[in-house]
């Protein structure tokens, strides 16, 4: 449909204006919410995450591109939650104790939303007890540990640890990234996923719950 393709290649532009136009003319010509959200917004950050992984733009560009998601977002959240429409899953994400670098957590959580999840954002310097009752309050199917200090690797493990002896580990996945984070470690503190790129990392979320 002309339209929706015009609203992807809008949000690509990071034209947050002309999304936000798009978005309500869209509702205005009656096409349904979620078309609007996943042939519109979804396909323009789909385009968005290609471009960055591969190199082509940078965080700036997917910055600008996900504040135009967001706009588009606030309009039709009113309209999704009439007609009943369901998230691909609850992702809680945040980066670890003692470490208070957000970029890299912010654009896996920009990439989720841009997949369809929604996304609960717990911050940076997130201690292992908050983990495990953010798990309890939202009933989270993921959960993402990010860190960029090597020094705050170990909380990492001791986040799963204090999971499963909370007894949700059986209900949720987990992944983990960030700077020093590799797939052999991922793999040593039992986490479920790695993602070296926030692409990535929302590709491997869908890929967890399929």
């Amino acid at each position: 449909m002309p339209l929706l393709s015009d609203l992807a290649h809008a949000l690509e532009a990071g034209d947050r204006s002309r999304v936000e136009d798009l978005t309500a003319r869209a509702l205005q010509e009656n096409v349904s919410p979620e078309g609007i959200l996943r042939e519109g917004l979804f396909a323009g950050m789909d385009v968005v995450g290609a471009r960055f992984k591969s190199g082509d733009i940078y965080i700036p560009q997917v910055l600008i591109a996900a504040r135009a998601m967001h706009a588009g977002l606030e309009i039709l959240r009113p309209h999704l939650i009439r007609t009943g429409a369901k998230p691909a899953g609850i992702f809680i994400i945040g980066t670890v104790q003692g470490d208070h670098h957000d970029i890299g957590k912010n654009l896996v959580a920009m990439m989720l939303q841009g997949k369809g999840f929604e996304v609960i954002d717990l911050g940076v310097n997130v201690p292992p007890e908050r983990f495990v009752q953010a798990l309890r309050d939202h009933e989270a199917n993921l959960l993402g540990l990010s860190a960029l200090l090597s020094i705050t690797l170990p909380f990492m493990k001791e986040t799963i640890e204090a999971i499963c002896r909370a007894g949700l580990r059986d209900s949720v996945k987990i992944m983990v990234g960030g700077g020093p984070v590799t797939r052999a470690f991922a793999d040593q503190i039992g986490a479920d996923g790695y993602a070296p790129d926030a692409t990535t990392a929302a590709e491997n979320a869908l890929a967890l719950l399929s």
